[in-house]
């Protein structure tokens, strides 16, 4: 999956698809079948637990918040388990799951049964999230949101690869426990952090996680460098971590330019929109896959 950050020659890319699911667009088990038989590589959907209607906090793309998107998402995890149950070979993925808002416990078991359930097929993408009123109405302090996510996902890394697993931190504290299943895959699925470069980011990715997904593919080469130092810093092996491009529009100038980086996957954003437009778009992202 993906590349390492080890600018390699260029081969074929790996091409996922990303959509906004809803209540509302194209049914995750339709697209999960009609991807995988088109030859796209993985799936990933976000999350949104709720939007206050009150919200205040700007959208991060610009504009007015799509009120016919974001309150209607659909949990993640549910869906990937359905997309999963109709498809063999295409991964599943969260991309991004809102870490913060949830229990290290409860994530790690939905995270690994969905794994072992696929046959090993679950990508853990996380994101620090941006929606200050939502993670205030989960208990949330905004300013905490990164340290929490990182906790967590050291955590759920205990959770996944220990017996009797335990943790102790500033936001996430638990003792001696034991929680099955264990993912299929170990030390567990690849956890992916999404979001734009920045010393937190690539810090975090560098300590805890397996790859980097540049929401939008923006900055991706001028940030390779830095993730490079700081997995060498650290003491790891900068091949062993992955950078995925996210919710791109692909042409062939923009697939060459990630191929030449060594990048081995990209992640596509298909529309929110009902099952023919879809798999329109589908069709016309088809031709790009090697």
């Amino acid at each position: 999956m993906g590349s390492t950050l080890d600018l390699v020659a260029a081969g074929e890319l790996d091409l996922g698809i990303t959509i906004h699911l809803t209540d509302r667009c194209v049914d995750v088990r339709d697209l999960a079948s009609e991807a995988e038989a088109r030859g796209f590589s993985s799936l990933y959907v976000p999350e949104h637990t709720h939007i206050p209607s009150n919200q205040a906090t700007p959208v991060p793309m610009g504009g007015d918040l799509p009120v016919d998107v974001y309150p209607r998402s659909l949990d993640p995890m549910a869906a990937l388990a359905a997309a999963a149950a109709v498809t063999s070979t295409i991964r599943v993925g969260t991309g991004v799951s809102l870490v913060a808002q949830h229990h290290p416990i409860t994530l790690a078991k939905a995270a690994a049964t969905i794994d072992l359930l696929s046959g090993g097929r679950f990508v853990m993408g996380v994101g620090y999230g941006w929606n200050r009123e939502e993670m205030a109405h989960h208990g949330v302090d905004y300013a905490t949101r990164r340290a929490r996510v990182r906790e967590t996902m050291l955590a759920v890394r205990q959770l996944w690869t220990v017996e009797e697993a335990e943790f102790h931190g500033e936001y996430v504290d638990f003792g001696p426990s034991w929680s099955w299943p264990k993912p299929l895959q170990q030390p567990g699925p690849p956890v992916l952090i999404g979001g734009s470069p920045g010393p937190t980011l690539i810090g975090h990715v560098a300590e805890y996680a397996d790859g980097w997904m540049p929401i939008g593919g923006a900055g991706v080469r001028a940030a390779l460098a830095d993730l490079r130092a700081a997995c060498q810093d650290r003491g790891r092996d900068p091949a062993e971590v992955t950078v995925i491009p996210f919710g791109t529009v692909p042409d062939e100038g923009k697939l060459d330019y990630y191929a030449g980086l060594g990048i081995g996957e990209v992640v596509l954003r298909v529309p929110s929109a009902p099952r023919d437009e879809v798999l329109g778009v589908l069709d016309d992202y088809a031709r790009f896959v090697g």
